[in-house]
C-alpha cells in the first residue's frame, strides 16, 4: 500500500518546493520554539516558585485552586492571570515524582513524594552552597 500522504507532499514540494530561509530565519524560529517550550523544564522555574508549591503541599494535600490562592497570599505573583502555568508546573512536578495527584470529588488534589519531602528537606537544612546545589538538583531532574 503507497503513502497516503503522498499527494500532500507532492503538492507541498510543488507549492513550496523554491521556498528557502536564510540560517538567521531558522535560528531565529527554533530560539522562539525553545522559549515557548522552556517552561516545561524544571530549571526554568525559580527555586523560590518551587519552594513555595512545596511548603504548601507539605502537610496536607490541596487542589489546584488552593495552591493558586495560597500562592497569591504569599505574593507570588507569577500565575495571577495566568493560572494555567501553575497548571503546567504542577504537572511537570508530578511527571518528575516530586509530587503526586489524586481525584477526590471531582476536584485533583496534590501532595509531596518521598522525592519531593527529600527537597524539602535538603533546602532547609542548607547553607547558600546547599541551596544553589538544589538549583542544580532541579536542573538534572528536568533533563
Amino acid at each position: 500500500m503507497g503513502d497516503p500522504f503522498s499527494n500532500l507532499k507532492n503538492s507541498l514540494k510543488k507549492d513550496f518546493g523554491g521556498l528557502s530561509f536564510s540560517e538567521e530565519r531558522k535560528n531565529a524560529v527554533k530560539e522562539t520554539i525553545q522559549k515557548k517550550q522552556a517552561h516545561l523544564e524544571l530549571h526554568y522555574w525559580k527555586v523560590e516558585i518551587l519552594k513555595n508549591i512545596f511548603d504548601l503541599l507539605q502537610h496536607e494535600a490541596k487542589h489546584g485552586y488552593d495552591i493558586s490562592t495560597l500562592l497569591l497570599q504569599k505574593n507570588e505573583l507569577r500565575f495571577k492571570n495566568n493560572e494555567g502555568q501553575l497548571y503546567i508546573l504542577l504537572h511537570l512536578l508530578e511527571h518528575k515524582k516530586l509530587i503526586a495527584s489524586e481525584w477526590i470529588e471531582d476536584k485533583k488534589y496534590y501532595s509531596l513524594t518521598t522525592k519531593g519531602k527529600k527537597y524539602v528537606a535538603a533546602y532547609e537544612q542548607s547553607d547558600l552552597k546547599q541551596q544553589a546545589s538544589l538549583k542544580h538538583l532541579l536542573e538534572e531532574a528536568s533533563l
